[in-house]
Formats: C-alpha cells, structure tokens, sequence
C-alpha cells in the first residue's frame, strides 16, 4: 500500500466512519410502517440512480465493461443485497449497536476470505491489526450477550451481513473493474434492487399506503447519506486499498454506532466500549501505516501484491 493510497482513503474512511456508524440507529425508525423488503429497495434503487446521474452530470461513462458485468452482479447480490437485508433485520431483533458489532466483523472475514480464495496470506503486522479488531468486536459482545440470547436469529444475522460484505468485497477488489467508483456503486445498488423489489411486492401486494412524513424523511436521508456517499467512499477505498486493509479501515464505524444508539436509543456505553475504541482504533493505525514496506500496487498481481501493503 502506497503512501498516497493511504493519505487519499484517510478522509473517506472518516466520510465512512460517521455516516454509516450514525445509520444504524435509525433502521428500526425506518420500517415502523414499511417492510425491511420494501425499505431497501427503495433506498437502493433511488441511491443507485442518484449516484449514476450525478456520475453523468459530471461527464463520466457510465458504462461498465462487458468482460466485468458477471463479477460486478456477483459482488453486489453476495454484499448489497445479503449486507442490506440481514443488517436491517437484525438491528429490529436486537441492539442497533449491537447488530452494528456482528455487521463489523467484516474485516476479519474479509482476510480469511482473501486467504482461504486467492491465497493473500496477512503478514505479521495484519494478523496484529485482525487481532486487535478481534479483541475490540469481543470487548462489546461481552455486556450484549443477554440481548443474543433473547433473538439468536438476531446473532446470526448480523453475522451473515459482516460474512456476506466481506465476500463480497474480496470478489470485487479481485475483478478490478476499470470504472469510477461512482459509476460502479450506482450499477451494484441498482442490481441488488432487483430481487428485492421482487421481495417487496409479494409482501406488501394489496397493502398500498402513503407512509407518514417522518418515514418518508428517515427513509430518504438513509438513501441520500450512508446509502449514496457512504457506500460511493466505501467503494473508493476499496479502489485505493488491498481489501483486507479496505475491511480493518471500517472497524470504527460500529463504535460510532454505539454511541449513536446510546443517544437516540439509551443503549449502554460504559467501559468494555471505551476498551474496544481502543482496540479498534490501534488496528485501523496498523492497517493504514506501514514500516519501510515496498508493497505492490493495490489490485496488482497477487505474487506481488501483500495483504497490508
């Protein structure tokens, strides 16, 4: 990893870290009178063309290669559209911040994935930064294991998202698709649409209603915020950094979502959280610095391309 691949995906990872940790809380808010179906395909088909018109208005081709399609409907079925629907179902059945945490152990499945696929063995110093994320996600599983054991299809699902967005990931960082990060995330969020508007219609069919102002506002500031920008900063980091390192750079957001969910929904915030920033906030250090390391380029050659550099 380059220094100047570090200083540029510095900013989006901050982009990142608070529109998707403050998004978690408002899930439950948003399908008060809407199904999680419904939720999300509306949220991501008007964030898909959002992002494609403004890609458009800024003279981009938003056309993505024909050799590329397979991957990119590959990646965006395995992360967008697993990530959306098991996230938001488990943020209903337990804690947001909670489901924030088991959504987050992303980054380590995204090593293991890059290791157990395509042989991107974790040096020394990633192994540490995937410890230490570890150690943060167990540091706040410790006080929520009541809530898991109360909704345990809430564990599990929250699980399946992290599980889910770090294949995906890997797929895509792997396919290293010639097009701009806008351009990519407006077609993925447009492909994951579809089986979920499919979803949508056969559970609301014949239950048509005009949802109330302050869904249509949760709903559309999910869309516009952590949807839109936050999932086009996603993307460009995954451009900028190998993905193991795209996947620890997210690993302050749950923290984020833990204080968000304290405030809005008195969640607990005492000192097994403080003690996971730590952690957390250590791996992302190690992550995005190096040590005198020549590293390839991200998205080079696997021979030359290290698992932190």
């Amino acid at each position: 990893m380059s220094r100047p691949a570090a200083a540029k995906a510095l900013p989006l990872v901050l982009v990142l870290t608070l529109v998707w940790g403050t998004n978690w809380a408002l899930f439950p808010l948003a399908v008060r009178e809407v199904s999680v179906w419904t939720f999300r395909a509306v949220s991501l088909t008007a964030a898909g063309l959002l992002l494609l018109a403004f890609a458009r208005a800024r003279g981009m081709s938003i056309a993505i290669p024909r050799a590329h399609w397979a991957a990119v409907v590959g990646a965006a079925l395995v992360y967008l559209m697993v990530w959306n629907l098991a996230s938001t179902y488990a943020a209903i059945l337990i804690p947001s911040g909670q489901a924030a945490i088991l959504g987050f152990t992303m980054p380590m499945w995204t090593v293991l994935a890059a290791w157990a696929l395509f042989g991107e063995r974790p040096t020394p110093r990633m192994f540490l930064a995937v410890a230490l994320a570890a150690l943060g996600v167990g540091l706040l599983l410790v006080p929520a294991r009541a809530a898991y054991a109360q909704a345990p299809a809430g564990f599990v699902l929250g699980l399946t998202a992290g599980l889910g967005w770090a294949l995906g990931t890997v797929l895509l960082k792997r396919a290293a698709v010639p097009a701009p990060a806008l351009v990519l995330t407006g077609w993925q969020l447009l492909i994951a649409a579809g089986p979920l508007w499919v979803g949508a219609l056969w559970i609301g069919w014949g239950h048509w209603f005009a949802p109330s102002w302050q869904s249509i506002l949760v709903i559309s500031y999910i869309t516009v915020v952590p949807m839109a920008i936050g999932n086009a900063a996603w993307f460009a980091i995954v451009g900028l950094l190998p993905a193991s390192v795209a996947g620890i750079s997210s690993v302050m957001v749950p923290i984020v979502a833990m204080v968000t969910g304290a405030i809005v929904h008195r969640e607990p915030l005492g000192a097994y959280q403080l003690g996971a920033m730590l952690c957390c906030g250590s791996a992302l250090a190690l992550a995005l610095t190096r040590r005198g390391e020549k590293g390839g380029a991200p998205g080079g050659p696997p021979a030359v391309r290290r698992a932190d550099s």
